[in-house]
């Protein structure tokens, strides 16, 4: 069979194999374990199936395999910076064991969660990953191993944690600004685990140093408007704030929106700390001072502790806390006067 034959249809696996010098078991492998197979013959390979235009099909694989070689990634809101690094730092562990993610938004709800959870079940992902918060029946019946990335208000029974250590974020932030010589700082939080967390690491090291805890919007979201809104409540009841942290990027956003409406300069009349470290504190134009979550640190943890379970089902579920960094830019100074 020549090449010009085998793109008059679609190619297969025999024509792969065929053009790449080596059996069609050996092109299996490469689809299903590639790490098995030298990477002078998946470079063959690969270029093969470039050429000929050869997609694999998944569902043949997992008839052939019993693998669907898919994790299940549930997350609550895709406007949140977070799960970028977490799912870019996941796929960077999968992709050479030739695991994919499937990604499922729950939105808040117990029954929005629930249901991401079965349909992702219901696909036969191998493993399951929450960066959601997670209802009490989500996992019930559920053999698959799992992971909750990042603190959440509780974690199912059987499943692993894997999150920043968010408390100690806090703290970060609120050292930073207390060292900047700010006493009237401001604190925008939101509803959630992580949140919480970061939340009474700022208060506890704010109260050691005698300062007054401002803090608005722990029952809100964590989204620009709710940042925005949270920012407004404290610099209308409290003019004299000369700092504020919020709970992640997009509300130090809102708070910069805020500062901006009332006339008030970045860093000079006020400053601003985001967290997370996203791609938006690290733009040039906003240059915002950050806690690093280390989140695809996070997301690489998540990937091997799955990996390691589907392997041995054996191995009991992890917690593990990775530790923050501070990243200083240009949103916060030292306070003037």
């Amino acid at each position: 069979m020549t090449l010009n034959t085998a793109r008059k249809r679609r190619p297969t696996i025999y024509d792969v194999a065929q053009s790449a010098g080596v059996s069609p078991s050996l092109v299996s492998l490469v689809l299903q374990n590639p790490s098995k197979v030298s990477e002078k013959r998946r470079t063959a390979v690969r270029a093969a199936m470039s050429e000929l235009g050869y997609r694999p099909s998944r569902a043949a694989t997992t008839l052939a395999s019993s693998q669907t070689k898919s994790i299940g990634l549930v997350i609550d809101d895709f406007r949140n910076l977070w799960f970028v690094d977490l799912l870019r730092g996941m796929e960077s562990a999968l992709s050479p064991h030739g695991y994919q993610v499937t990604l499922a938004d729950s939105r808040p709800g117990e029954n929005r969660i629930t249901e991401a959870t079965d349909g992702l079940l219901s696909m036969h992902v191998e493993g399951l990953v929450i960066a959601a918060e997670p209802s009490e029946s989500m996992m019930a019946g559920t053999w698959v191993p799992a992971v909750v990335a990042g603190w959440r208000n509780g974690v199912p029974a059987g499943a692993g944690l894997i999150t920043n250590d968010d408390d100690a974020g806090g703290r970060m932030a609120a050292d930073h600004l207390l060292g900047l010589g700010h006493t009237s700082i401001g604190h925008l939080s939101g509803s959630g685990g992580a949140a919480a967390h970061r939340r009474e690491g700022f208060r506890s090291r704010v109260l050691e140093a005698g300062v007054e805890v401002r803090i608005a919007g722990e029952s809100r979201g964590t989204s620009e408007e709710d940042g925005y809104a949270a920012a407004c409540g404290i610099l209308d009841r409290f003019p004299d704030t000369t700092a504020l942290f919020a709970a992640n990027d997009t509300m130090a956003l809102g708070a910069l929106a805020a500062a901006t409406a009332r006339g008030l300069s970045v860093p000079a009349d006020l400053s601003v700390i985001g967290y997370d470290n996203s791609q938006l504190a690290k733009s040039r134009y906003l240059d915002m001072s950050s806690v690093d979550n280390r989140s695809d640190i996070v997301g690489v943890d998540v990937a091997n502790t799955l990996l390691a379970r589907i392997q041995d089902p054996t191995l009991e579920p992890e917690r593990r806390l990775i530790r923050p960094a501070l990243v200083v830019r240009g949103t916060t100074a030292r306070i003037s006067g």
